[in-house]
């Protein structure tokens, strides 16, 4: 090629000046940008689909069987949506066709974890697994088998097939949000939901954006350019001890103490408060605010307690899972209808002396002013002593957000995976409950972590008539015990679409008892040999998401898409559905009617399908297999234009609170509020007992690493957080060889300079993590952004990139007792706290 220097920076310099402007050669140019560029080349729109929330639709370009080219779809109806994907997405051929992936069954002959297999037939391998399985089911019950399913929202059908298996052979199951400690336990706590988010589309909207612990331009890339409009549209402030990517994009960066979020919500809380900038009618009809307390024991004040009103009463019928309040007003005391949010004309602050049925007069304040006297301890100047935040700058933003509603509060899973992650989501709360922006289009509050919220009901396909469920608390199974850990234990793990061998807490303790026997059998399903596999008894070869039928959704955008397969199934691979069908048949031959048997596993997926939408509700009605043959179709909510914006109908059409959070029924959900509101103020008993009736800051690890090991202040001085990476979704990628080849082949840790300086540590050199638990090696970036006291190391590594060692040998099943005085799978439950760890870092002698 005959080209001048010259002329060659003219060219470099035409291309710069385009992708300044608007890039437009990226951008979708129409449908013959989805034509065949080739003759004998075929398109397929199908959906990537690990657990990033993205959601992406790709065009899957194939010749001659072979994927060669997969490039965004671009066909989301509206065009902010488009183009969506990363080069995680756009990459995904070199995992198809990457070295590992599994090819046949296989059956291990050597020792646990040593890799060492046979290949084998998939009737051997099926009859092999379906033996052992029933065997320790006939020895311990069938709840000795736990089954891990992972982020429904990836695939409804497959991963629906083996929660029908597990039902219907009565196995323990494994949720996988407590499980990856993504659920945030602010949510059922305060909302009575599972989690809600705005859509991506909705964030422009919000006049005043504040972002916690979420770092979106890295860990959102197709919907990170939202934030930026959101941006241009109001203001975007970010609260992060760390100068993040997302950090760099905001109008403002608040560097606050790590851990302190809570009192940031509480100061930042108070100054609205104090200065009288919240919406008073807000908080009257749609919170607790105005109910009433006793001053002696803590609790809500009853009705049937009060003079004047037990009588009364009596004569109400309100569901089981409701209790009737006392609110104060013009007219005295008054009973609150937890079934009708209609103006109440209650009075938010208040103390009163009421006479009870027993004769005798209790003291009671409204929560609102039992917030307002815990918000004493709460001044700017106690804030700015707790985060590290002036205290001007904490007033000024108070009022910046409180006059420029909607507010939208991002909260962020590396916020809350910590042991009083839940306190500080209640405290954040505040912000856009006190401005009225619940309900509000780009108002609300949005965690975004993980595809587990389920967008419809699934009960016709995912629970069959007879089922039964043990539903185990991962932190249970790591623990072996617990309020439902089975009474034998649980000696065989299934699961597939993930890698609990090194991705979840304490691996090595699985690792551990694997090899010890404890856990006597391993089936993992998976396309990739991960470590998982490596440990397992049973691996089972598994279809990618461009070689099967499945329906998808996520909470980053509200709509339906399907993975369809663009290539035949490669090897030997074989679908979930179509493992799930020949155990079941195996484990009991009434069992196979239950999974279509008389159609093959494409069409048996369809027929699901079809089902699915069928059944799945109002969200789903209308639309249909063939629509989404030709693209994505929005789930139907009860917004204008089914846009997907939290808690609208509660607001607009004042239906009580909580909407319905799949697939539990609502009275299992709705008893988290009694009052049919929001609820900042929890009078359960453990509640009072520690003191977190209302939200409050706590010393971080004072209930967890210093209660443990009291010597831990002074051995081991770093916190230890492990943040998603540009290069991976978790441990999905973790060996993609390009991506890999952009991050040098080397795991890194990140250490801020005077950490680094003061353990002689350069910048490349390879050093150890450790505790008293754990370690593991990865090579040093010193970086200013890095928070003193602070190591972080980006998760999802595979243990044979890190020494067959495991970051997550550091980590620890903390269990806070308040998640555990209710029990909803995946809702309310023990979730893991990562960052709830200390470690300390030293070189490793060359």
């Amino acid at each position: 090629m005959d080209m001048k220097r010259r002329s060659f920076l003219k060219l470099g310099a035409a291309a710069g000046a385009a992708s300044a402007l608007d890039l437009k050669f990226f951008h979708y140019v129409g449908e013959a940008a989805a034509s065949p560029g080739t003759e004998g080349e075929s398109i397929t729109r199908s959906t990537c689909s690990p657990n990033c929330t993205g959601a992406c639709g790709f065009n899957i370009h194939v010749t001659d069987g072979r994927i060669t080219t997969i490039i965004q779809s671009a066909d989301y109806p509206e065009e902010s949506y488009n183009p969506r994907g990363c080069l995680r997405g756009l990459s995904m051929m070199n995992l198809v066709y990457g070295k590992d992936r599994v090819k046949y069954p296989l059956i291990r002959t050597g020792p646990p974890g040593s890799g060492e297999f046979r290949k084998a037939s998939w009737e051997e391998a099926l009859d092999y697994a379906a033996g052992n399985l029933k065997k320790i089911m006939d020895k311990y019950g069938p709840e000795a088998v736990g089954l891990t399913v992972q982020v429904p929202g990836t695939g409804y059908v497959h991963k629906g097939a083996f929660v029908r298996l597990a039902g219907l052979a009565h196995w323990s199951i494994h949720h996988g949000y407590d499980q990856n400690g993504d659920l945030p336990m602010f949510w059922p706590m305060t909302f009575g939901v599972q989690t809600e988010e705005l859509e991506s589309l909705e964030w422009p909207n919000a006049r005043y954006t504040m972002v916690f612990g979420s770092n979106i331009i890295q860990t959102r890339l197709p919907d990170a350019h939202h934030l930026i409009e959101a941006k241009k549209n109001g203001k975007l402030v970010v609260f992060d001890p760390d100068f993040c990517s997302t950090s760099a994009k905001a109008d403002e960066w608040v560097p606050l103490k790590p851990d302190s979020d809570a009192a940031m919500g509480l100061g930042l809380a108070k100054v609205i408060i104090d200065r009288k900038l919240y919406d008073e009618d807000f908080l009257k009809d749609f919170t607790d605010m105005p109910i009433l307390v006793r001053k002696d024991n803590g609790k809500r004040l009853r009705a049937t307690e009060v003079k004047g009103l037990a009588d009364e009463a009596d004569n109400w019928n309100v569901p089981q899972y409701r209790s009737l309040f006392v609110i104060h007003n013009d007219d005295g005391p008054v009973i609150l209808n937890p079934e009708n949010l209609q103006p109440t004309n209650a009075r938010l602050d208040g103390e009163y002396t009421l006479e009870l049925v027993d004769g005798g007069t209790v003291e009671v304040s409204t929560v609102f002013s039992q917030l307002k006297d815990m918000l004493k301890e709460y001044t700017p100047e106690k804030v700015a002593a707790l985060t590290d935040v002036k205290a001007e700058q904490i007033e000024r933003i108070a009022v910046e957000a409180a006059t420029n509603s909607p507010v939208h509060v991002i909260y962020g899973a590396s916020n809350y995976q910590w042991y009083n992650g839940d306190l500080k989501g209640r405290a954040l709360s505040l912000l856009p409950v006190l401005t009225g922006s619940i309900g509000q289009s780009g108002g609300g509050m949005s965690t975004l972590a993980g595809q587990y919220r389920i967008r419809f009901n699934l009960k016709e396909w995912w629970f069959p008539p007879g089922g039964k469920l043990n539903w185990v608390p991962y932190l249970y199974f790591l623990q072996g015990k617990g309020k439902r850990y089975p009474k034998k234990g649980i000696k065989a793990m299934v699961g597939g679409w993930g890698n609990p061998f090194d991705q979840h807490n304490m691996a090595n303790q699985l690792r551990d008892r694997t090899a010890s026997g404890d856990i006597e059998f391993v089936v993992t399903f998976d396309f990739s040999m991960t470590t998982s596999c490596q440990w397992s008894d049973v691996v089972f070869p598994a279809t990618s998401w461009y070689e099967n039928y499945e329906l998808t959704a996520t909470i980053l955008h509200p709509y339906l898409q399907l993975q369809q397969p663009a290539i035949e199934p490669m090897f030997e691979s074989r679908t979930a559905l179509y493992v799930a069908r020949e155990l079941a048949k195996r484990l009991n031959s009434d069992f196979e009617k239950f999974f279509y048997p008389g159609l093959d596993e494409d069409q048996a997926s369809q027929k699901i399908i079809e089902r699915l939408l069928e059944t799945g509700g109002y969200e789903t009605k209308g639309i249909t297999l063939e629509m989404l043959k030709k693209g994505p179709v929005r789930l139907h909510a009860h917004v204008p234009g089914d846009r997907q914006i939290p808690f609208y109908e509660q607001i607009h059409e004042r239906v009580p609170f909580p909407p319905r959070s799949y697939p539990p029924p609502l009275k299992a959900t709705a008893r988290f509020l009694r009052s049919g509101r929001i609820e900042f103020y929890k009078d359960e008993d453990l509640f009072l007992e520690v003191g977190e009736q209302l939200p409050v800051q706590k010393e971080t690890f004072s209930e967890t690493e210093y209660k443990q090991d009291p010597e831990a202040r002074q051995k081991y001085k770093l916190r230890f957080v492990t943040k998603n990476s540009l290069y991976r979704v978790h441990s999905t990628h973790s060996n993609n060889v390009w991506l890999n080849e952009l991050q040098g082949n080397k795991p890194k840790v990140f250490l801020n300079e005077a950490d680094a300086r003061e353990r002689n540590i350069k910048t490349g050199e390879l050093i150890e993590i450790y505790n008293n638990r754990g370690k593991t090696k990865a090579y040093a970036i010193i970086d200013p952004g890095c928070r003193k006291g602070t190591t972080i190391l980006e998760e999802g590594w595979w243990a044979k990139y890190l020494q067959n060692e495991s970051y997550n040998s550091l980590t620890m099943p903390w269990i806070k007792p308040l998640h555990e005085i209710y029990f909803v799978p995946g809702i309310w439950s023990p979730t893991t706290a990562w960052n709830e760890c200390l470690v300390d870092v030293r070189r490793v002698s060359a």
